[in-house]
């Protein structure tokens, strides 16, 4: 009982002596804060009102700014049919194409045809840093979106849908010239003029990515690309017109060389060699077979071969027939390059990294590559290497 009453005794001794600190505590900091000067408290005072006025305004415009952004949204998720001109959206080219092709002719229509053509895909270093391209080249192929910036009709885009006289169908080649749906084909020449092509992949270093196997002309703006997954973009199953599953007329029998067309090449190739996609003159002969492996004439210049041509503005030839002239400046024509005339005979031309490629085609499909010349214009193309 002693013992207890011991405990309790030096309890109560304890919990005086806390009591006692706590009230010496008390009376030291009410012994400052009243000797601080009053001004000064009335700044104190002032600034917590101001910093919580400025916290307020910030939490508005916050909230201003996520509305706006909810509102631009909801408006470009739901453009109306008949605004849909007052829609814009943020878009613009990200890279730019530096190409084999010097010119649209040449040009396949469709990739792969030619697995030697390549190409460069040089992206802006102000829209994007090379980190974004890490990864790229653990696949095989990607896709490639771009602009149709050399198509003959850009600037009926411009005008209203009434007054631009867009046509609504197309001469397509497999076809012989008869017409198509816009949509049902693959025409440079669309409302929206946008591409799609798929692209093998070489090389990617810095900001550059080298691709293989390319439709693409020389300056072509790119939008966008993406890797090529072939679980879900190659479909089984998938299903053509008739028309598109037969025969390529577009084909040609035989490519081959004059006597005198290697030395010519050997020639070219001491101004070009350090400027090229290509390794010796030989790979780069085997890209002029392949390109001519395909009928890369326009319609009419298959059709009518020997008649009358005339030089427009841009460079393009077609025939002197106004018909024609309207007609052409489609899928067809507008791979068209200019040709020349020499006692009755037809010499075509293709340009290719700066290179002036002359050939001969025979009614039954027989090329001759004749000659070939350094161009009065090499592209910007030639001025890179794929080990940029």
């Amino acid at each position: 009982m002693a013992a207890s009453d011991g405990k309790l005794e030096w309890l109560s001794l304890s919990v005086a002596l806390a009591f006692a600190t706590i009230s010496a505590s008390a009376a030291v900091s009410v012994y400052f804060w009243r000797g601080k000067p009053r001004g000064e408290n009335e700044r104190v005072k002032e600034l917590e009102i101001s910093l919580k006025s400025s916290l307020e305004n910030c939490a508005a415009e916050r909230q201003g700014r996520i509305r706006a952004q909810q509102a631009l949204r909801k408006a470009l998720a739901q453009p109306k049919l008949e605004n849909l001109e007052a829609t814009s959206y943020p878009m613009v080219p990200i890279a730019i194409i530096r190409s084999c092709f010097s010119t649209r002719n040449g040009t396949p229509r469709q990739p792969l045809l030619v697995p030697l053509a390549r190409a460069q895909l040089l992206f802006d270093p102000a829209r994007v840093p090379p980190a974004s391209l890490e990864g790229l080249e653990e696949y095989s192929h990607c896709w490639i979106i771009y602009v149709f910036h050399l198509n003959t009709n850009l600037e009926k885009l411009w005008k209203h849908p009434s007054n631009s006289k867009f046509k609504a169908k197309v001469r397509v080649p497999k076809l012989k010239g008869e017409k198509m749906g816009l949509f049902a084909t693959r025409s440079p020449h669309r409302p929206c003029p946008i591409g799609l092509t798929v692209a093998k992949i070489e090389e990617v270093q810095g900001r550059m990515v080298l691709v293989s196997g390319v439709d693409l002309v020389d300056g072509t703006p790119v939008l966008d690309i993406k890797p090529y997954l072939p679980y879900s973009d190659s479909i089984n199953g998938a299903t053509v017109p008739t028309w598109v599953k037969e025969d390529n007329p577009l084909a040609v029998v035989s490519v081959n060389f004059s006597e005198g067309f290697s030395t010519d090449l050997a020639d070219c190739w001491m101004k070009l060699e350090k400027k090229s996609l290509y390794a010796s003159p030989d790979e780069f002969q085997s890209l002029i077979k392949q390109v001519l492996s395909w009928d890369i004439r326009s319609l009419s210049q298959r059709s009518r071969p020997h008649n009358r041509l005339v030089q427009i503005e841009n460079g393009d030839r077609v025939d002197d027939d106004t018909e024609d002239l309207v007609d052409y400046l489609d899928e067809s024509a507008s791979r068209g390059e200019g040709i020349s005339l020499s006692s009755g005979d037809v010499i075509y031309h293709v340009i290719l990294e700066g290179l002036n490629v002359s050939y001969r085609i025979d009614f039954d499909g027989n090329v001759l590559v004749e000659q070939v010349i350094l161009s009065t214009h090499i592209p910007d193309s030639c001025t890179n290497t794929a080990s940029l």
